[in-house]
């Protein structure tokens, strides 16, 4: 393998595997593939709804492909393109289900593709959260189900846990180190010098793909226990009538405090690893408590905030039923447009069954796809007054708002779920 050329597939091209495909398309032949067509066309006409892509950078890959230098970037849904290249990376979705389950879905699917396309030598290296274990126990027998090869002897398998935060301008793709790791320790160097040739900040070669799994899960619940932590002091602090934000600036002049922050915990990691790592706890016999009681306070938090801008509207006097709230930003960072997991929805419809009327405006957020995840309609324009207002997202445009204009009368509440807004402006915050 390392003496022939490396035609690399991306699979799947969302937040993960288009910057992974840009920088790979710099110095490789590169096929990024993705079964949507409608992403295929407008990647081809350089454009990018994620926001997360360098399309400069794009440009110049693909440029290096129409100049025909043996490397360079092109798009294609079409499966039979698959079959050029040598090296797979799969960077589908992993969300969970209903019932907080893993659900391997577009994991599965895409490696029933790849078994149809699957020849001798090629390597096969999974991107994609998973608990431990997963690439061998269920991704394997799926590729050899379809190819009719056998593991480990006509095919290899990698895996190197992506570290892709969306929105994050600064600690890109290059500027994260990498976790790598092969299904043999030959595959394991060349995987690892794979990711070397593209990611400047350097490579970590892990002794298993069990171990670089296992890595990337307790990564995310390791941020997401100690945020249940702050979030469950801020339950504690509210009963008490204390700030959680001066305790937090207090605690944090000692140098070994961490200053983690309350908030709402959502996204495509840390909301959803932990349930990857504990179901495969759960498997073995043994039910994690720290990991799942942390789960258990952070998913509460959307309902908390909720009930306590309905608590604080009637203690000023506010008939609930049919008032009018904004809900600022539904994205479940600031200044980026992802809306995966978002628990802003938590709120939305906490105050819903209130029987209050809700306005959701998020300028970052596309309201097509906000329409078809959640069925909220985003207001494009703030154009009404509120009874209720909670800032969700802190997103920079936020701070240039109006809030007394906003307001329909000096008794209005404003909650502040980040601490974001100057403190006089607010009647309380996380």
């Amino acid at each position: 393998m390392e003496n022939i050329s490396k035609n690399i597939a991306i699979i799947g091209l969302g937040y993960v595997g288009l910057p992974l495909a840009i920088e790979f398309g710099k110095k490789y032949f590169v096929l990024g593939f993705d079964i949507n067509k409608g992403r295929i066309e407008e990647l081809s006409e350089g454009k990018d709804r994620t926001k997360e892509a360098d399309l400069g950078g794009m440009k110049e890959a693909m440029d290096y492909y129409k100049d025909g230098k043996g490397k360079g970037l092109w798009f294609s849904y079409d499966t039979s393109d698959l079959r050029s290249c040598n090296v797979f990376i799969v960077t589908v979705p992993t969300p969970i289900d209903q019932f907080k389950a893993p659900d391997l879905t577009p994991l599965i699917k895409a490696s029933e593709m790849l078994g149809k396309v699957l020849k001798r030598g090629d390597i096969v290296i999974y991107e994609s959260t998973v608990y431990p274990g997963c690439t061998e126990e269920d991704c394997v027998p799926v590729l050899e189900k379809f190819s009719g090869l056998k593991f480990n002897i006509d095919f290899f398998c990698g895996y190197s846990p992506e570290r892709i935060n969306p929105g994050d301008k600064v600690n890109t793709l290059t500027k994260i180190k990498k976790v790598t790791s092969g299904s043999t320790p030959e595959i394991a160097d060349i995987v690892d010098r794979l990711y070397a040739s593209v990611i400047t900040a350097g490579t970590h070669k892990a002794p298993s793909l069990k171990v670089a799994e296992a890595s990337k899960a307790i990564e995310n619940a390791q941020r997401d226990v100690n945020i249940s932590f702050v979030n469950e002091l801020a339950l504690i602090f509210e009963r008490m009538g204390i700030d959680t934000t001066d305790v937090i600036e207090a605690a944090g002049t000692k140098w070994n405090f961490l200053k983690y922050r309350p908030g709402l915990v959502g996204g495509h990691c840390i909301g959803v690893d932990p349930y990857y790592l504990a179901h495969k706890a759960e498997s073995l016999g043994y039910h994690p408590q720290v990991i799942l009681s942390g789960r258990r306070v952070n998913d509460m938090m959307g309902m908390f905030v909720a009930n306590k801008v309905v608590k604080l509207m009637i203690k000023k006097g506010h008939k609930i039923n049919l008032s009018r709230a904004l809900i600022l930003g539904i994205t479940f960072k600031e200044d980026c447009p992802d809306i995966r997991n978002s628990k802003v929805i938590d709120i939305y419809r906490e105050l819903l069954q209130f029987g209050m009327k809700v306005d959701v405006y998020d300028p970052h957020a596309d309201k097509y796809e906000v329409e078809e995840e959640y069925g909220i309609h985003l207001v494009q324009k703030i154009s009404s007054t509120y009874e209720a207002i909670v800032l969700a997202v802190s997103h920079q445009e936020f701070l240039s708002l109006d809030f007394k204009v906003l307001c329909a009368d000096g008794s209005s509440i404003i909650f502040d779920t980040k601490s974001f807004l100057d403190r006089s402006l607010v009647d309380a915050r996380l």
